[in-house]
């Protein structure tokens, strides 16, 4: 294989008799020279032959002087290709047309939601994140965002199932759970400090207090509702700052 720059060179210092002709197997132009070199055309040629070699690209020179070793190389280039190409279409299946389809149906129905949520319209937001999320019931975006909007819209169980999940599928921005806007409501509902003790998972015993602490609006005794609030607090599963926060409430209603 030839390289341009010591053709360049022989062709500056020794283009009077031809040598960089001699060196591209150009014998015939090579002679040529050497016969009348005593003219001094050669090496005028040859001198121009140096400029023009030094500022030729590379794949260029290989192109015109190294043409075999090209095509050896290209060839050998195509054949690892294949070879390289050859198990990702055996053991790497396309997926089914079924699944393609609800991806795609999936990205629009979460792009459609986002921007109903952008708009203030939750409730649509939250009919196009539940379409989605049952069609691609993996997406972490669509699990928070649906947690946000049921946050937003008041529904503070369903909220807490779906942040719970999206956690469990390796959510872990857990300073955007604590300032989101859209989960403040989430934030000051019973159970979430445990929620966040248990970084921000659902643990049975969190099951409990949400279940419990929503029958308390199903008591029309008030008396009952504190005393049941009040045992929550003994237990451990409600802060003081949660059960003076649902006492007020209780109070108020």
């Amino acid at each position: 294989m030839r390289d341009k720059n010591i053709t360049g060179v022989l062709a500056l210092f020794f283009g009077w008799i031809g040598l960089h002709r001699f060196y591209l197997r150009q014998t015939a132009m090579g002679v040529l020279s050497i016969v009348f070199f005593w003219t001094g055309i050669p090496a005028l040629i040859g001198f121009i032959d140096a400029l023009v070699f030094f500022t030729m690209d590379k794949d260029e020179f290989d192109i015109k002087y190294n043409r075999d070793f090209v095509k050896v190389i290209r060839r050998d280039k195509r054949r690892y290709r294949v070879r390289e190409q050859q198990p990702q279409y055996r053991d790497a299946p396309r997926p089914s047309s079924k699944k393609r389809e609800n991806h795609a149906r999936a990205a629009t129905l979460k792009t459609a939601g986002i921007q109903k949520f952008k708009d203030y319209d939750y409730e649509g937001a939250l009919e196009d994140f539940k379409q989605a999320v049952e069609l691609s019931p993996r997406d972490i975006t669509l699990h928070f965002n649906l947690a946000c909007a049921y946050s937003l819209t008041e529904q503070p169980d369903e909220s807490f199932k779906h942040l719970d999940k999206a956690v469990e599928l390796g959510f872990n921005d857990f300073q955007k759970i604590k300032t989101h806007d859209a989960l403040a409501f989430l934030r000051v509902q019973p159970g979430f400090e445990a929620f966040e003790d248990n970084k921000f998972r659902l643990s049975p015993d969190l099951a409990k207090v949400r279940e419990e602490v929503l029958d308390l609006n199903q008591t029309g005794d008030l008396l009952e509702q504190l005393q049941r609030l009040g045992e929550l607090r003994e237990r451990g599963l409600l802060s003081e700052e949660e059960f003076n926060r649902e006492k007020k409430k209780l109070l108020k209603a």
